[in-house]
């Protein structure tokens, strides 16, 4: 299983410097109505959130360039695995999907993390270019649970990784494919 990124919401991407004690903000819990589409995702507060049941939900930070998409879609592969998924990943196959959009786009990182209640496949990579006109870079996770395949998709502007990473990494430890889940680490 790999999900093909979701690109049009990019255009809400803020390309905005802010200092990095500006990013220190309360958390909001975002969760799908749906009970056959189960999940939590917990960001910052002041992230806007656009999307509706059924459909990809993104946040935009206003005062950063990162922006998140959740993409929940039914499968029919119940076995898969992020270990499996990671052995099976075709390194070429993923730099060219991405290079579609961002152009000169290649892998920097492949693995396995923590969501808070399964494991995801997680692979990250940089551009050359974007339709932003700067360099991005991408954090990709997936998971399959019951019956659901779970994509959440980070963007941010390369050239803030060391600023906004942080908020990225919360925001994928605090994901949860479950509708009542509750922050497992703290934003800082």
């Amino acid at each position: 299983m790999h999900f093909r990124p979701l690109l049009g919401c990019l255009m809400a991407l803020s390309l905005s410097l802010v200092p990095v004690a500006a990013f220190a903000q309360d958390v909001t819990m975002t969760g799908s109505p749906l009970p056959d589409q189960p999940y939590t995702l917990i960001h910052p507060k002041a992230m806007t959130v656009i999307g509706e049941p059924g459909g990809p939900v993104t946040i935009n930070h206003p005062g950063a360039p990162l922006q998140c998409v959740l993409t929940v879609v039914a499968v029919e592969d119940t076995a898969w695995t992020a270990d499996a998924a990671l052995a099976a990943l075709d390194d070429a196959a993923v730099s060219q999907g991405w290079a579609e959009t961002f152009p000169g786009f290649a892998l920097s990182n492949k693995s396995t993390t923590a969501y808070q209640n399964n494991t995801a496949l997680l692979y990250e990579g940089t551009s050359t270019d974007s339709p932003q006109g700067v360099p991005l870079t991408v954090v990709h996770t997936e998971t399959v649970d019951a019956g659901n395949g779970y994509s959440l998709d980070c963007f941010f502007a390369t050239e803030m990784a060391e600023q906004v990473r942080p908020l990225v990494d919360f925001i994928i430890a605090n994901f949860s494919t479950r509708q009542d889940a509750q922050p497992v680490t703290t934003l800082q």
